[in-house]
């Protein structure tokens, strides 16, 4: 049995991952823990870590079910392959990816010293520096104001990265 590496159509690895699983094969999608804006507030959501990715074990060869129920399955896009032959990975790689997929940090959605721009509020269009996220609903940025760097409360869903 060795690991193979599928495609997927855009936002459709969950769905790629439940048919495969129903049609009996093993499959593993890893997945990071990101901080993302969700109604205004920030929230942990699970990822992809290899969006539009996934992988798939098969017998040697591919000859176990072979690769037509694999392609036509509702979310899978194509197999990755080089030329004909199928893009084998490395059992060591994959487990490594497993073993370390618990331990990762959640990503933040802004990071510290970061450029933003405020999009709401009396301070919109304006560039800050953001500083640090203070609760649930509430992020620290500087603003420059008067020729003075200012500290100011704001809501997340009020930023956005610059560039």
């Amino acid at each position: 049995m060795h690991w193979y590496l599928i495609h997927t159509k855009p936002r459709q690895e969950h769905c790629a991952l439940q048919n495969l699983e129903q049609q009996g094969y093993e499959c593993y999608l890893p997945l990071i823990a990101v901080e993302k804006l969700r109604q205004g507030r920030l929230a942990m959501v699970e990822e992809p870590l290899f969006p539009r990715y996934l992988f798939i074990r098969l017998e040697e060869g591919a000859s176990g079910k072979g690769w037509g129920p694999i392609r036509s399955t509702r979310g899978v896009s194509r197999l990755v392959s080089f030329g004909n032959e199928p893009a084998r990975l490395d059992d060591r790689l994959v487990e490594q990816i497993r073993t370390h997929e618990g331990r990762r940090q959640p990503q933040p959605l802004f990071t510290p010293g970061e450029r933003v721009r405020v999009t709401q509020g009396p301070f919109a269009g304006l560039e800050a520096i953001y500083q640090m996220r203070e609760g649930e609903n509430r992020v620290m940025v500087l603003i420059e104001l008067l020729s003075k760097p200012v500290r100011l409360g704001l809501a997340p869903a009020s930023l956005r990265k610059v560039g």
